[in-house]
């Protein structure tokens, strides 16, 4: 018999860590290769992560709800031999090198350790160099790499850096090769460190055009004032946030990542962008009758035909007529998007998601329901991947689905706005002189008042609402 290593899995470029959600097998229970074997949540994607051999559950090392870094050990397998000569590393290519072909395996014992040690064989390096020309070009090169991995943190761990002032390279990281983790950053700011960085850093920057205003010591001011600057209300660290009593009969409970990544992502967004609102009612007669004429031939084919699908493809056309919407901001830069991406948001258990439709523009109604339904299901069933999640160039949220008439959404960044769907009623109006009932809806766009004007946020909406108004057969 043999164990097989099972590791933390990077589930993205970014990502440093993940949550052990829940163990799918428990110690002592066989599993097949490729089954589920427990679910990890990070803070962009849930996902269900498989064997990479067959066997026994031999040891769990990490509890559900524990936070471990990428490449940690959490569990061992327990293998048969003649299916993983030795392999305790977590690798699979390796088990399935030795299956197929043992001998060379046991024959050249050095292959299979080179691969997994990459960053000792670099510190070796550093090591040896003799030469004193080599030895500068090592350790610089050396240098360089550290520094490259230690600020190669979390999306969390940059923004709290970017709000606070704070280089990540100035703190001390305990993370995987250095990397800084969230407890690092928090205790680093609780401490006060990074105003005392600050200081050195800005005086000589600050000294010469400062003295005349600030003759004593220039430096330390500006630094905390721009730390009480950016520590505003709701802004998403442990720092400043209050510690509220806990009263008899409550239920204390500790956010999951998705949780805690939908905190910070909004709040960092009401900090950053300047939120305005526009609303406009739509009459939707015309996407009423084209789906009551279409749903059962359309079901037939296996494709959902909903009013969310309807919307989409008209903000597509807008989005295509009115860029400065499909837009981002970089810096004093304006970045035009080439591809309409639309960011749908579902709620799922434990919180929100926004897959997202890739070249939608390009899509009719039908396929944009057709990619809408199937997003929504792998959302809901932990099936989506980094590529689901990430490219949106504007998001689309359907609140209506469950009553609501309007709201106020926040914008996804890094995008400048956000359409709000109100529920579809009936609705008493006057056409031509007349009363009628017609099925209305109120549409609530959500923009980045930095970049996108009034009239731009209108004139988006009238195009989008004409689209819908005179929507007919041919947009399917």
């Amino acid at each position: 018999m043999a164990r097989v290593d099972i590791v933390m899995p990077q589930l993205g470029e970014s990502i440093a860590e993940g949550t052990i959600s829940k163990w799918l097998k428990a110690v002592g229970d066989t599993i097949a290769e490729d089954e589920p074997l427990l679910e990890v949540s990070t803070d962009k994607v849930d996902a269900e992560i498989p064997s990479v051999a067959a066997g026994r559950l031999a040891e769990i090392l990490h509890g559900e709800g524990e936070t471990v870094e990428i490449q940690t050990v959490i569990a061992r397998i327990e293998t048969d031999a003649s299916a993983d000569l030795g392999s305790t590393d977590g690798q699979v290519a390796e088990p399935t090198s030795s299956a197929v072909n043992p001998a060379p395996a046991a024959a050249t014992p050095p292959p299979p350790p080179a691969p997994a040690p990459a960053p000792p064989q670099l510190e070796v390096a550093v090591a040896v160099a003799p030469a004193p020309p080599a030895s500068v070009a090592t350790e610089s090169t050396g240098d360089a790499l550290i520094d490259r991995r230690r600020t190669v943190s979390s999306p969390l761990v940059r923004n709290i850096a970017k709000e606070h002032g704070v280089q990540i390279a100035a703190v001390h990281g305990t993370g995987v090769d250095g990397r800084v983790t969230k407890a690092d950053i928090l205790a680093y700011i609780e401490r006060g460190d990074h105003l005392r960085v600050a200081a050195p850093a800005a005086s000589p920057s600050v000294a010469a055009p400062a003295t005349p205003h600030v003759p004593a010591s220039p430096a330390p001011i500006p630094g905390a004032l721009v730390d009480q600057m950016m520590a505003l209300p709701g802004t998403p660290t442990a720092i400043q946030t209050p510690d509220i009593a806990v009263r008899p009969g409550d239920r204390v409970e500790k956010m999951n990542p998705m949780r805690a990544s939908i905190a910070e992502h909004m709040a960092r967004s009401k900090q950053l962008s300047a939120h305005v609102q526009t609303c406009w009612e739509v009459d939707m007669s015309a996407v009423m009758n084209l789906r009551k004429a279409h749903k059962g031939a359309l079901a037939a084919e296996g494709v959902k035909l909903s009013v969310t699908a309807c919307i989409l493809r008209a903000a597509t056309v807008a989005l295509r007529q009115h860029p400065i919407v499909n837009a981002s901001v970089s810096g004093d830069q304006i970045i035009y998007r080439g591809e309409v991406n639309l960011g749908c948001a579902v709620a799922v258990d434990g919180g929100l998601m926004v897959p997202v439709i890739k070249n939608a523009d390009r899509l009719t109604v039908r396929g944009i329901a057709s990619e809408l339904e199937d997003l929504a299901t792998r959302a809901r069933s932990k099936r989506l991947t980094m590529d689901d999640l990430t490219g949106g160039t504007f998001a689309v949220t359907n609140p209506g689905v469950f009553g609501s008439l309007w709201g106020t959404p926040v914008i996804n960044q890094p995008n400048v706005a956000i359409l709000g769907c109100g529920r579809t009623e009936d609705r008493v109006c006057v056409v031509d002189g007349m009363i009628a009932i017609k099925p209305k809806a109120y549409y609530v766009l959500s923009f980045d008042h930095r970049l996108v004007n009034g009239s731009d946020a209108d004139m988006f909406m009238k195009t989008f609402k004409e689209v819908l108004e005179s929507m007919d057969a041919s947009s399917l």
